[in-house]
């Protein structure tokens, strides 16, 4: 079964790279994703009441976030099931589900846009093209900052993004990314530490830290291997060893490893002080030795290292691929 997933683990990396999302399709039809965030949603409305005593908030949010994730695996079990039943149609859906479920091109193409906003159209363009992917706020951002900002969200979304969902797809198939992609929505909509979530999302903020404890060691072993092919040999050394030293430095306990890993591939300081919905973040700043002020250039060279690593991501399934054939 492991060989049938790694097969079809491939040909999807393959197809999101080429294809990505169309947006005229999503247009139409909703995203999965959409799906997702709707029954969290009605997690939140239903169990989420106001005025609950933190302990109870916390007993609730762990309700929220047990119910969703089995949701999510009886879902990816019953796909898989109607799936199985279809042959070589099947076949081809699964491989489009775990397609749309990957988030290579859509990835580099936002971030893409902030730097080609940035060369058109300045200060102002980079701030509205950085916004749609970020939280943080853009109008406290200087041209470095919006740079930063990007580069940061690329190489924290290659990790939940595509090499998390990769990951629970080959080990789980369809349930295992199903309840990855549900428990990620979960903690972007209800884990972060607002008045209205620091208890009830508690719960869904460290389930997303648990599932994405591999996945984020192992995506900055990829961008170190994809500054190895983009950039040099010593490009991918110090994208290791920066890695290594500085993940600690942020906040989020997956999240350093790689923001870190890129900050070493490009030899860019990342990270430090930032504002989010008004409130300052202080954090120190990532490969502290490396280039100071960030440029739309730097903004492509990530991308550059990033595709390297999506590349070596669909070479390492297409290698244990062979191996288990072997």
């Amino acid at each position: 079964m492991i060989t049938v997933r790694l097969a079809l683990l491939f040909l999807a990396l393959l197809i999101d790279k080429v294809i990505g999302d169309p947006p005229q399709f999503w247009a139409r039809v909703p995203h999965p994703v959409v799906l997702f965030g709707r029954a969290v949603g009605a997690a939140d409305r239903r169990l989420n009441a106001p005025g609950l005593a933190p302990a109870m908030a916390k007993s609730r949010g762990l309700l929220a976030a047990v119910l969703l994730t089995v949701l999510a695996l009886a879902c990816g079990v019953l796909t898989s099931a109607l799936f199985s039943g279809l042959w070589l149609v099947g076949i081809a859906m699964e491989i489009a589900v775990v397609a749309v479920l990957l988030a290579q091109k859509s990835l580099a193409d936002h971030v893409g846009a902030v730097a080609d906003a940035l060369n058109e159209e300045g200060l102002t363009g980079g701030r509205q093209a950085v916004s749609l992917i970020v939280g943080r706020d853009p109008q406290t951002l200087d041209g470095p900052g919006v740079c930063r900002a990007a580069i940061e969200s690329l190489a924290e979304n290659y990790s939940d993004g595509v090499v998390a969902p990769a990951f629970w797809y080959a080990v789980l198939g369809l349930p295992g990314i199903f309840a990855y992609k549900m428990i990620n929505t979960a903690d972007s909509m209800i884990g972060h530490k607002s008045e209205k979530y620091l208890h009830f999302g508690w719960a869904s903020a460290r389930l997303d830290d648990l599932v994405n404890l591999i996945p984020a060691r192992l995506s900055s072993i990829f961008i170190a291997l994809g500054a190895l092919t983009a950039e040099s040999f010593a490009a991918m050394r110090r994208s290791l060893r920066i890695a290594r030293v500085d993940h600690g430095k942020h906040r989020s306990p997956n999240s350093g490893w790689p923001e870190a890993a890129m900050a070493g591939a490009i030899d860019l300081q990342l990270a430090g002080p930032r504002v989010y919905e008004g409130v300052l973040v202080h954090e120190e700043m990532l490969n502290i030795g490396g280039k100071r002020l960030a440029t739309a250039a730097d903004i492509e060279r990530a991308i550059k290292v990033f595709d390297h690593a999506c590349m070596w991501l669909a070479g390492a399934s297409l290698a244990f691929l062979v191996l288990s054939l072997g």
